[in-house]
């Protein structure tokens, strides 16, 4: 894992997600293996946190996010605004059955399988400490006209 050294004020400028629905709060760049890391802090007040626990649609979303901040990061990078993002599907998506809890940090890596023009086709693991709390593939479409052929 890399430093997560882009928190709150900074993930903003990657994602285009705004308060209440941001669900990555630090970046952690992409390592040499193509991975990129980000990380969350679950609280109480989260839109998706139910029952004492952070629920699986609230995980799929940070984990889009991920992707997003990944996508926005790149953009940034090269000096091209960061795209809207939509998620066009899930597939093999695990949860554990054990949800995470108020003040559990889950860190999450994203790999990008495949790109197809304005499609990009990742797998993700989602941890929480030692233990996997999800584990899948999304189809994310990017609404960015430079990446169209």
């Amino acid at each position: 894992m890399t430093d997560m050294s882009t928190r709150q004020t900074d993930i903003l400028s990657l994602i285009p997600q705004r308060p209440p629905m941001v669900m990555v709060d630090a970046f952690g760049g992409i390592a040499s293996d193509g991975k990129s890391w980000t990380e969350l802090t679950v609280r109480e007040d989260n839109l998706f946190f139910i029952d004492g626990r952070l629920q699986a649609p609230g995980i799929t979303e940070h984990i889009a996010q991920s992707a997003a901040a990944r996508a926005g990061y790149l953009c940034v990078q090269d000096g091209r605004p960061v795209p809207e993002g939509f998620i066009a599907s899930i597939e093999k998506m695990q949860f554990s059955l054990n949800l995470p809890k108020a003040g559990d940090r889950l860190q999450t890596s994203v790999e990008v399988l495949a790109d197809i023009f304005n499609m990009s086709l990742v797998h993700a693991v989602c941890s929480n400490g030692h233990e996997t709390v999800a584990e899948g593939n999304l189809k994310i479409y990017l609404n960015d006209e430079t990446l169209q052929a």
